[in-house]
Parts: structure tokens; sequence; C-alpha cells
């Protein structure tokens, strides 16, 4: 079987390269190129060529949205018009629910399978192989995949039928983006108080206050780290599809919202470009702290105040 990978980023080079070792020869592609030579290094076929692609049994896709999605199966130059009937299209990209099942009927109708099949762990676990992919589709499919997948994850998980991953995949952001959220809420009304930001993250981290967003970016904003993961830009797509879920269904999601009102003002105040993190700077500016280490033999910022 011929597989390729479409989509070298932040997630997908670790886990094309992951991949590679299952499947010599891998096909790989990327809008930049920038990872062909160490790839190409380690055994994989860069292309940019649409008919080396179109032509694998399998494509694998880790692309940024649905417009990209889009553009790489359905523009004049999309691979889905050229694959042979039968070959099959796993997206692990983080899309819209509507805009999955869209994608799944327009690839149905030229013969086409397809997964969806979103993964969560960020770039170490995607290093590690210990992603967590979370997949929607025939239950044939993912048999057919997963010797694949366990390349790439040690938790494969069958949600259902297509579009069934990116719903499980955007729950899990929710609580994700509402806990970091909640932290840049919190954490410098701590400083606020006068409590040391190196103790009492050490209390949440340790306490029922606990959660994978504070052992992650806990430790992050103390260095004064923002550049370590996903920027708030990209990160703010789970917002919207949230909010249109929301919408479509009628269903009132009030601690979201305000979480994404958080987001809102972050991306207004220029910190797109940061993680997630970042988001306790629009709360350290309102109360004139910041959430940082005490200074020592580091050298690191005080933890209040700002100015």
């Amino acid at each position: 079987m011929t597989i390729a990978f479409i989509g070298l980023g932040r997630i997908g080079l670790p886990m094309a390269t992951r991949l590679l070792a299952k499947c010599p020869g891998l096909r790989v592609s990327s809008a930049s190129g920038r990872a062909y030579a160490a790839l190409e290094r380690l055994g994989a076929r860069p292309t940019d060529a649409r008919e080396v692609l179109a032509a694998c049994d399998t494509v694998f896709l880790c692309l940024p949205d649905d417009q990209v999605v889009e553009q790489v199966l359905f523009s004049a130059q999309g691979l889905a018009q050229w694959m042979r009937p039968g070959s099959t299209v796993v997206d692990t990209s983080t899309l819209g629910y509507t805009q999955t099942l869209a994608i799944a009927r327009r690839l149905a109708a030229l013969g086409l399978r397809f997964m969806d099949a979103p993964v969560s762990g960020m770039v170490q676990r995607a290093a590690e192989g210990t992603l967590t992919v979370m997949c929607g589709g025939a239950q044939q499919v993912l048999d057919d995949m997963r010797p694949y997948l366990q390349a790439m994850a040690s938790n494969i998980v069958h949600m259902g039928p297509v579009g069934s991953g990116q719903l499980a995949k955007l729950i899990n952001q929710m609580l994700y983006n509402i806990n970091t959220a909640a932290l840049a809420e919190v954490m410098p009304l701590a400083c606020k108080l006068g409590l040391d930001a190196q103790a009492i993250a050490t209390v949440v981290n340790s306490g029922t206050g606990c959660s994978h967003a504070s052992t992650y970016f806990l430790p992050q904003i103390l260095a004064g780290t923002f550049d370590s993961s996903y920027p708030l830009r990209d990160a703010y797509k789970d917002m919207r599809h949230a909010a249109h879920l929301s919408a479509e269904l009628g269903v009132p999601l009030p601690v979201l919202a305000a979480a994404t009102a958080t987001y809102q003002t972050a991306l207004l105040q220029g910190h797109g470009c940061q993680d997630k993190g970042a988001m306790i700077k629009v709360f350290e500016a309102l109360l004139g702290v910041q959430f940082r280490r005490t200074p020592g033999a580091d050298g690191t910022a005080p933890s209040y105040p700002a100015n």
C-alpha cells in the first residue's frame, strides 16, 4: 500500500516522522517544503506532484483549517478528482463538524473512503507517538487504518460515524480552552492579593484546581514563555466551531461564552501570535500585576507589580 502524508507543520511533522517508521518510502508534501530534506534523509519521498500524491492508496491530511483541506482536495489542482475509487482519505486536521460532513459527501460521490481523525496531545506526544486520535467513520475504514494510526497514537478511539471524531475533539478542546481561560483570569488575582506566583502555582498543580492546562501552562507563564504551543489566532477556530454548534442547536454555553470573550480580548490586544498562555496578559494588564516567578538565580521577573 502506498501512503501520502500532506501537511508538515508543528504537529504534522512529528506525526509523519512516526508514520515513516511504519511506511518506508512515505510520500510527504507541504506548502513550505522546509521539512523535505530532513524527512528525505529518513527515507521519505518528498513530492508536490499531484499525480504522485493522488496515485496513493491512502492520503493522510494534517492541515490548518477547512479552507486548506478543501483546496488540497477539491481545487482545480486538487487530489480528489484524480484519486482511484476505493482509495482512502484520513483527515487528522481539526475542522468544523458541518464542514467535515460536506467533505465526506463530496469524497463519497467520487467513490473515495473518508475518516475524520483529529488528534490531541500536542507536539511532545506527537513526537513520542502517544497521541489520542478520535475517529469518525466506518468500522472497516478504521480497521484498515489502525496499523498506521498506531504508529502515531497510543489511544485510538472510534467515536461513531463520519464527523464524530471532530465532535469529540471539539468537546475536548472546549474543556481545555475553558480551563486555560480560567487560569488567565484567576492567577493574576492571586498576585493582586499578595500571593507568590510560584507558590500558588505549586498549590494549584498539586491540589484540586489542577488540570492539564494548569500543569502545562503555569510553568511556561511563570518563566515568561509564550511561544511553546499553538498560536492563539489558530486555536481560536475551536471557539468559533463551538459557537456555531451552540447557535445551530440552540444550546446555551455560558461558561464557554465567557472563555471566548477572554480569547477575543487577547486577540484584539495583539497576542494572537503567542500561545494560549498569553491570555493571562489580559488580566495582568487589568490588575497591574505579572504572574511570573520571583527573582532568583535565574534572574526572572518579579511576580508583581507589572509597572
